[in-house]
């Protein structure tokens, strides 16, 4: 089969990845499943893996196959496989749990003791079928797995912070999201769905925010040409935002939290790529947190999956052949994509 394969760590996306002929994987434990891919996000979290950003936080062994956003048809089960069989479509938790730890019983799989992540730490989506797992896959009814393959990491990515919001935000309350991008323009959506909050979208780019606004938002601030942190106070009266999804993740986004947060209130750190500089005292004074966040339970992706089906969720996203994966690669590290690249092998 094909699949794109990362063999060095390198900055220069445009000749990042190489379509190798490898073996068609098959089920090496009980529990395995094999899925012929439709459909693989592409995502941020790419350009960084193949910059080894996370070599100091996974061991990974090059060459790897990379994409963790995967949906297609389960082609082959292992024998004690009872929840999915052949034939069905599935979008994969980008997490292979194991179920047995205190984490995934205590249902916090996401931290499981034992997991591996196809496309970060074993081979990946980008390619013609995908290893995973049983625990990992949840069946499609009526949704394409091509359209909804982003959601297994951007989409529950989101929807995992938006979640952990909402218990904070109340009719008056105020919303940030920073970055109406791949993941924000879902975030967005998903804080709309859940809550009765104003909505405020921060973004450099009109494209972006005419997304917010056909979306929902109740505010739009082009941050490049608008005081981010005097319009907020202007919006809010002065109380800043109950909560703040930063799904841009960069020094002058997080900078931003002092200033915009209200007393109490949660800065979520989604995307990811900047520092925190702040000093202790501005946490004290204004009793504020900032709220790391990564991916979300498998329950969480169940639960997306229901909005998706049901019709709550809008994704944007532009689909692309295997053989221009290095393309979509560089347009992303340029801020070329709108919404979520979706590789077709």
């Amino acid at each position: 089969m094909q699949a794109a394969r990362l063999h060095e760590y390198t900055e220069e996306m445009g000749e990042a990845l190489s379509i190798d002929e490898i073996d068609r994987p098959s089920p090496t434990r009980s529990d395995h499943i094999v899925v012929e891919v439709e459909g693989a996000g592409w995502c941020q979290t790419d350009n960084h893996i193949i910059e080894g950003m996370w070599t100091d936080y996974v061991p990974q062994e090059l060459p790897m196959t990379l994409g963790h956003e995967n949906a297609g048809e389960v082609v082959e089960v292992g024998d004690e496989v009872s929840t999915v069989d052949v034939g069905d479509k599935v979008l994969c938790h980008p997490l292979m749990t194991c179920g047995q730890c205190r984490a995934c019983r205590l249902g916090d799989d996401m931290h499981c003791e034992n997991g591996e992540f196809p496309g970060l730490s074993t081979d990946g989506g980008f390619a013609d079928y995908l290893l995973t797992s049983e625990r990992a896959a949840v069946k499609l009814d009526d949704v394409s797995p091509v359209e909804i393959a982003p959601h297994a990491d951007a989409g529950i990515t989101a929807y995992h912070a938006a979640k952990k919001a909402v218990p904070h935000l109340f009719p008056g309350s105020h919303t940030v999201i920073i970055g109406v991008g791949g993941l924000g323009h879902i975030g967005l959506q998903a804080i709309n769905a859940m809550s009765a909050t104003t909505t405020i979208a921060v973004d450099l780019k009109d494209d972006a925010l005419s997304l917010a606004d056909r979306l929902g938002a109740d505010h739009t601030i082009n941050s490049g040409d608008e005081d981010v942190a005097e319009t907020i106070e202007a919006i809010t009266d002065g109380a800043g935002a109950e909560q703040v999804l930063d799904f841009v993740g960069a020094d002058g986004t997080t900078a931003l939290a002092p200033d915009i947060v209200a007393p109490g209130g949660d800065h979520h750190i989604i995307g990811y790529g900047g520092d925190i500089h702040e000093p202790s005292q501005a946490l004290v004074n204004g009793e504020f947190s900032f709220v790391g966040n990564i991916v979300g339970k498998y329950t969480e992706l169940q639960e997306l999956v229901s909005l998706v089906e049901s019709g709550e969720m809008h994704l944007e996203t532009t689909q692309y052949g295997l053989g221009e994966i290095n393309d979509v690669a560089e347009s992303l590290e340029h801020g070329e994509i709108e919404g979520r690249a979706v590789i077709v092998p």
